[in-house]
């Protein structure tokens, strides 16, 4: 049997690139790629040619049995995703599941990924922390945030320019306008930009300043000496 590589690309500077991940691009008889164009233009500039296929969310689960059978054949596949690593808020997932079920082996090389940097730069507690990816835009958003208001960990969110502002204030209405947070934007870009403080110093930033580009949110867990204070006081 081949081997499936999950592969992580750079979300930003392509320095962030590893010698391993060049080298196993290299040497993979297919690599599956989110979109085609935008991961040509960086296997170009590393000087990688083997061939592309689309791997995507709209193809993934029709294409995924013929991949498993082309590795139970013995070809080493590679899955890419526009930047970042795959899996996380990015196709993955669903082909590592049937690999895995088929006894294939599956090797995620370690590498680029916007989460991290984010909260660790952000100086809120990154011992312990949940990864949330991008809300669901209409359908359980609000409930799912009622959900979290307990949560003692730093949480972690994906969110688009556009619904950056829309999503503060609803922070703000749920967990408090005094809550920490931090707002990473365009990490490993020219234009990488961190905002830290409370949910509305963060609104007020905002507001006076269009967000662009691509947004990791980190927001402070609850408190918990305040919760068991108001524990006591009951």
């Amino acid at each position: 049997m081949g081997t499936l590589y999950i592969v992580p690309t750079p979300v930003g500077n392509m320095e962030d690139m590893t010698l391993r991940a060049v080298r196993i691009l290299k040497e993979t008889d297919l690599i599956l790629a989110e979109d085609t164009r935008t991961s040509g233009i960086l296997l170009k500039h590393f000087g990688i040619q083997n061939r592309l296929m689309s791997h995507h969310k709209f193809n993934e689960h029709g294409t995924s049995a013929v991949i498993v059978e082309r590795l139970k054949a013995g070809q080493n596949i590679a899955l890419i995703s526009d930047a970042g690593t795959p899996g996380i808020s990015d196709p993955g997932f669903y082909l590592a599941r049937e690999a895995t079920k088929a006894g294939i082996t599956v090797q995620c090389l370690p590498g680029a990924t916007a989460c991290i940097p984010a909260i660790v730069s952000s100086g809120l507690p990154c011992d312990r922390f949940c990864f949330e990816g991008f809300l669901p835009q209409k359908k359980g958003r609000q409930s799912h945030l009622e959900a979290l208001k307990e949560e003692t960990r730093t949480m972690i969110f994906y969110e688009s320019p556009y619904r950056l502002l829309k999503t503060l204030q609803q922070f703000a209405a749920i967990f408090g306008e005094d809550r920490s947070i931090g707002v990473a934007r365009e990490i490993s870009k020219v234009h990488e930009e961190y905002i830290r403080g409370t949910i509305q110093e963060a609104i007020q930033h905002f507001t006076k300043t269009e967000p662009r580009g691509e947004i990791v949110i980190i927001l402070a867990g609850k408190d918990i000496k305040s919760k068991n204070q108001k524990k006591e006081l009951i």
